[in-house]
């Protein structure tokens, strides 16, 4: 048997940890503006593959493995700020490419990528790996009400973030026949990699 009894504080920490921007967010806000409402789909999809492998991982017993060896979650923060900056980098590319005529958003490979930022999202790796395991409460088969907790998780951020990089697409859409405000657009997104990046590397500076 499961425990619904959690549901209502664990819906709860969920809008707690999916309010405040974070890697997922401004990812899907950035693709948004830089590919459109089919891109937000596609990388939404991404991430939600990215949450999946998390998941997995709480049920499998994995989240005591990361407490006791608290260097990977740092290595996987690490490798998800050097990526955000790549990011930024092929991002400002496509800004100038848009300047000079010759743009072309839908070369980006937006489930790769979502999937990628997804599994190095330390705001996902805390969750799924420190607070999920916290849910159990009287269930009789604590692999399942993880799961079944895991899987509530992922299709709230999927409504969620997936709503702001369609709204985010919608705003790209009416302004793709300008050059300048898709390269404006552009430069917006990377800036938001590049700030994400930076808060990352500072978190794991200071801890």
């Amino acid at each position: 048997m499961l425990d619904p009894t959690v549901l209502p504080g664990y819906m709860a920490v969920i809008l707690l940890f999916l309010g405040p921007p974070g890697p997922d967010m401004a990812y899907m806000l950035a693709v948004g503006l830089e590919g459109g409402r089919r891109a937000a789909v596609k990388a939404i999809l991404g991430i939600a593959t990215g949450m999946s492998v998390y998941a997995a991982a709480a049920v499998a017993g994995m989240g005591e493995i990361a407490r006791s060896h608290p260097s990977v979650l740092d290595t996987v923060r690490i490798l998800g700020a050097v990526y955000l900056l790549w990011l930024a980098y092929v991002t400002m590319r496509h800004a100038r490419r848009a300047i000079s005529g010759h743009g072309d958003v839908r070369a980006g490979r937006w489930y790769l990528r979502g999937i990628l930022v997804s599994i190095t999202n330390p705001k996902i790796i805390l969750f799924f790996l420190a607070v999920l395991p916290q849910f159990i409460g009287d269930a009789e088969n604590p692999g399942f009400q993880m799961a079944l907790l895991g899987a509530i998780n992922i299709l709230m951020e999927v409504i969620l973030y997936g709503c702001i990089g369609v709204m985010a697409g919608y705003f790209q859409a009416r302004l793709t026949g300008s050059t300048k405000a898709t390269a404006v657009l552009n430069y917006i997104a990377c800036t938001v990699y590049v700030v994400l990046a930076g808060a990352i590397t500072g978190e794991i500076l200071l801890a």
